[in-house]
């Protein structure tokens, strides 16, 4: 199996990273906005933070388990004269208004990692006068895609400026041998339709979230809807969210940290009501439904009591102020064993109060770095990593990361 995610707190086997690079060094103050970035960050540090990240991830995965890069994928995906034929193609269809049609041969015949050198960092050419924005957001690898059982949604940009990172991604998918006979059974958004993989949470085989956000809209939620709904998913569960740049995507406010429980920005999930609509299949007809409460839904179609773990804590200033630096968005390692920003104090106070064993990454890397790690017998565990200069881009561990495999 070359892929498979069929919850979102299964024992990790394979995940989709980017080290940060010279593209984040690019962003100045002047071009941050437009490159959707919420500050400059200090490349060196942030590659520092994200390979300590990698470290926690490497530990905890089992010996089998692989970290790949997207930029490494990218590399070896343009060795293929189809794929990169593919890819120049849909560029210069995408992005008319960038002219890169006057570049079609030079970019051709590019050896594969200066091509994907111009692609990231935006220069490099013959013309030196003939630059593109950098694309610092290729360090948020779960936007481009989201596994769903053995399916894989191709993510659709919302903005023009991450257009270059999801075609890709799309190539990647389509041509790398990683994921085998996976193009079979992708899922595309086309038009004006949108969706990114930050918006898709799969809690259970049979129950997949998707949030309808700033960067999802309802049609990119409908073009994939019937296609999960006949390959195995029985409930889609449509949240609607605020459409703000802190609650981008559903996966800045809502996350799993176990099977039966969740980190929630209370002032998004539990105090908005009757913004829950629940889609299933009912024969050759799709049936909708209105519910008053996420949670109420979730333990309605999981069938077990569902626990909410506040990010922040109880108090109000600092839910918001830990939602801004990413508390809510923590990453499963397996379940009940979660990776988060050291800097989330509250958040994370509140996990130790709902039993969970808080270590940082020394910690965790000096136990467990030179031995198996087996969730199992470990006990539910919160566990730390600096990410002082990551998280002014606004994304946390969940972002960081794409899980293309875990074990049932």
């Amino acid at each position: 199996m070359n892929i498979g995610i069929h919850s979102e707190t299964g024992h990790l086997k394979k995940v989709i990273v980017h080290t940060p690079g010279r593209e984040v060094s690019l962003v100045n103050p002047e071009m941050k906005d437009e490159l959707l970035f919420d500050d400059i960050i200090f490349e060196e540090d942030a590659r520092m933070e994200h390979r300590d990240m990698q470290k926690v991830l490497q530990a905890a995965m089992p010996e089998d388990g692989e970290i790949l890069e997207i930029r490494d994928l990218a590399v070896e995906t343009m060795s293929d004269p189809d794929a990169r034929s593919y890819f120049i193609d849909r560029l210069i269809h995408e992005l008319p208004h960038q002219n890169l049609h006057v570049l079609e041969n030079e970019l051709m015949d590019f050896p594969p990692e200066k091509l994907i050198e111009f692609i990231i960092e935006g220069s490099g050419t013959s013309a030196k006068a003939f630059t593109l924005p950098p694309t610092p957001n290729l360090l948020f690898t779960r936007d481009l895609a989201a596994v769903v059982g053995n399916q894989i949604i191709l993510s659709r940009a919302a903005k023009k400026a991450r257009m270059r990172e999801f075609l890709l991604m799309d190539t990647v998918v389509s041509y790398h041998p990683v994921f085998g006979d996976s193009h079979t059974k992708t899922l595309r958004i086309h038009g004006s339709q949108t969706l990114e993989g930050g918006d898709v949470i799969v809690a259970s085989e049979k129950v997949v979230l998707i949030g309808m956000s700033e960067r999802t809209s309802f049609t990119g939620l409908m073009a994939v809807t019937e296609t999960l709904l006949s390959g195995g998913v029985e409930h889609i569960v449509a949240v609607d969210i605020p459409k703000k740049r802190s609650s981008m995507h559903l996966d800045t406010i809502f996350t799993f940290a176990n099977k039966d429980e969740c980190i929630v920005f209370s002032p998004d999930i539990e105090e908005l009501t009757h913004n829950v609509v629940v889609l299933s299949s009912d024969g050759d007809q799709i049936i909708t439904r209105s519910e008053p409460t996420l949670k109420g839904t979730l333990e309605e179609l999981l069938g077990y009591p569902i626990t909410f773990i506040r990010c922040g804590g109880e108090d109000r200033t600092n839910q918001f102020r830990e939602q801004w630096t990413d508390g809510a968005n923590v990453f499963a390692l397996a379940p009940g064993v979660i990776l988060g920003y050291e800097r989330n104090t509250k958040t994370f106070n509140s996990l130790i109060e709902h039993g969970y064993r808080y270590m940082n990454q020394y910690e965790f890397i000096e136990e467990y770095g030179d031995k198996p790690f087996y969730p199992e017998s470990e006990g539910k565990m919160a566990i730390t990593f600096q990410g002082n200069e990551l998280c002014r881009g606004r994304g946390g561990a969940r972002c960081m990361t794409l899980p293309i495999l875990r074990k049932n």
